[in-house]
């Protein structure tokens, strides 16, 4: 063989060993979130008669999976609660093909969130429910959409209102979030994250999913308020657990990190035929 054409497969070799060693951790993650409000809006206003509104049909309870993270160690986990309302047996996953059963499930009367206690929970997130939001600020919404881990990207853009019929009839404050990048291969509806938490860039939780609208891209959560007076109406506790930032580049391997802890794990719900 010509010493040309070794010289060429040890260049092509060569180039192959530095792309493969050149990878970071952002490798993985998904594209970038472009711009399209900016990070440094006005405070959000509070709730007006003039927010827009959003109407959900509530239908009658049936299998399915949510997303629910840990609020302490002592077993307290938050969801939403139509991911659990009407449920007869509720797990969460901690392991493959291994659910530990929730003992107690309470759901608030007047807006769509509930609180699971299991008794035990290893690394509760970090709740910030004081900090006030600014239009434009950056949301990164974590759990099991379509039943498999996934996470969007998002930025702040207005307060909205949440109008419920059916089984349950309701009316209650949202926030409205513009999606602007998700996870790489996650495609139509986001099913299966309702119940999971909205990180800012701090790794700070500022809200629960409670209803998503993918022909408008948007992303709709509790307040911090709202979660706020949940909480301290049946006397939990948060504590802070481990803590990863989150930005454009990162925030799948971040999302990634707070499942493998089991700060964020599925829900699943099952519901007995009637007799």
């Amino acid at each position: 063989m010509r010493k040309f054409d070794w010289l060429l497969y040890l260049f092509v070799f060569g180039l192959l060993v530095w792309t493969l060693l050149s990878k970071d951790r952002h490798a993985d993650a998904p594209e970038p979130a472009p711009y399209l409000l900016e990070s440094d809006g006005p405070t959000l206003p509070p709730p007006s008669p003039l927010d827009d509104q959003v109407l959900v049909q509530v239908d009658a309870p049936k299998d399915g999976i949510g997303t629910a993270f840990a609020v302490n160690t002592k077993g307290d986990w938050i969801t939403a609660r139509h991911v659990v309302d009407g449920c007869n047996s509720v797990g969460l996953l901690v392991a493959q093909d291994q659910y530990v059963p929730v003992e107690t499930v309470t759901v608030d009367p007047d807006h769509d969130l509930a609180l699971l206690s299991t008794g035990r929970s290893p690394h509760p997130v970090r709740l910030d429910l004081n900090s006030p939001l600014t239009v434009g600020t950056e949301g990164y919404h974590v759990g099991y959409p379509q039943g498999r881990p996934g996470e969007v990207a998002s930025k702040l853009m207005s307060r909205s209102k949440l109008i419920t019929r059916g089984r349950r009839e309701g009316n209650e404050p949202i926030l409205a979030w513009a999606e602007v990048g998700r996870t790489q291969g996650l495609e139509g509806t986001l099913g299966g994250i309702s119940g999971g938490p909205v990180f800012d860039r701090a790794g700070n939780v500022r809200g629960v999913i409670v209803a998503e609208s993918p022909r408008r891209g948007r992303i709709y959560t509790a307040p911090p308020e709202t979660i706020e007076a949940f909480l301290t109406s049946l006397g939990v506790d948060p504590e802070d657990g481990p803590v990863d930032s989150f930005d454009e580049q990162t925030y799948g391997p971040s999302s990634d990190s707070a499942r493998r802890r089991l700060q964020v794990v599925k829900v699943a719900c099952k519901v007995e035929p009637a007799q």
